[in-house]
């Protein structure tokens, strides 16, 4: 989907906010299994679940961390207002491009866009200066990741007791090297678009027997290679403000800071990056007040930043996802 979405008003309560972190945890696990874990009826879970998809978007993906080679760019490209809303609509029908978003009161487009190299080998990058009605851009590269990934951010909902959230984590993957195959690239891709697709139709899918779409999704788990995060608006659990902080940290307390910024529950992704800004971080917050307290009470005690930049994010096109940000649903 890459229309501009309209505000999304809570119409959620705690079961809600519990299964959320819940599948943050394990969005493949069983309705009977997460019943089981928030004390209540899998017919109550599919129910909400059901509900939770339609106002919010919410979907489990499927994930798999990015090629090494692979290099990220967010870049902010300056407009005139009259052009933001198609330049963010055509940029988000790129598959080269991810989290595309409508900031600075409408006149800025920030999005990740993906390469197989230097700046000169990303196509969207080469394309953009030529694109009419962009001012300026500017391409930061994400150098390292400072949150995101793995850790998704509806897990610091902290909605579930410590039992559940034991019960519901996975087992560390072992790391035991696996080599995808054909039927693995066709799971794969089939769960990225919706990781709760059931073993039948993922076994009419790849052309094999359910037992074995069993044992190879398990298997390409065990071994790391697929990992499931969630997509949904925040403002659907009643978190209406998400805000970009671009801070400029002295060298010499970029780790520390780094590691403080991962521990703060607003903190969705962050990553170091290239710049005069050397760290950008996505906040999720409930309200404007929630902000401000976060910016005066959370981030300036911490020694080492000089500078930080807040841009409100108005809408997004494309939403945020664990490595560095998703595709539509």
């Amino acid at each position: 989907m890459t229309e501009v979405a309209m505000p999304v008003h809570s119409v959620t309560d705690d079961l809600d906010a519990r299964l959320v972190h819940a599948l943050q945890l394990d969005g493949r696990a069983p309705f009977s299994t997460l019943a089981a874990v928030l004390g209540t009826s899998p017919q109550t879970v599919a129910r909400r679940y059901a509900r939770l998809r339609e106002p919010g978007g919410l979907r489990v993906i499927g994930r798999t961390d990015p090629p090494r080679d692979r290099v990220r760019w967010m870049v902010r490209l300056s407009s005139t207002p009259d052009a933001a809303v198609t330049i963010a609509q055509a940029v988000a029908r790129r598959a080269d491009a991810s989290f595309v978003a409508l900031a600075s009161g409408g006149t800025e487009v920030i999005c990740v866009a993906e390469g197989p190299g230097d700046m000169s080998e990303t196509p969207l990058l080469r394309r953009l200066p030529q694109t009419p009605r962009v001012v300026a851009v500017r391409a930061h590269q994400l150098l390292h990741l400072i949150f995101g990934g793995r850790s998704g951010w509806y897990a610091k909902l902290d909605a579930l007791s410590s039992e559940q959230v034991a019960a519901l984590r996975p087992p560390v993957p072992s790391g035991d090297p696996v080599t995808p195959d054909r039927v693995d690239h066709l799971l794969l891709e089939a769960l990225s678009r919706d990781g709760r697709t059931g073993s039948a139709a993922l076994s009419r899918i790849a052309a094999v027997t359910e037992s074995s779409v069993r044992r190879r999704v398990q298997r390409l788990r065990d071994a790391g290679l697929l990992y499931f995060d969630l997509q949904l608006d925040p403002a659907v659990l009643g978190y209406h403000s998400t805000t970009l902080l671009w801070l400029s940290v002295t060298p010499a307390r970029l780790e520390p800071v780094a590691a403080e910024l991962a521990g703060h529950a607003e903190v969705a992704f962050a990553a170091v990056t290239t710049g005069r800004a050397n760290i950008v971080a996505a906040l999720i917050c409930r309200t404007a007040d929630d902000l401000y307290r976060y910016l005066t009470r959370s981030l300036s005690p911490l020694d080492g930043i000089v500078q930080v930049e807040t841009v409100p994010v108005m809408r997004q096109v494309k939403h945020l996802t664990s490595d560095g940000l998703v595709r539509p649903g």
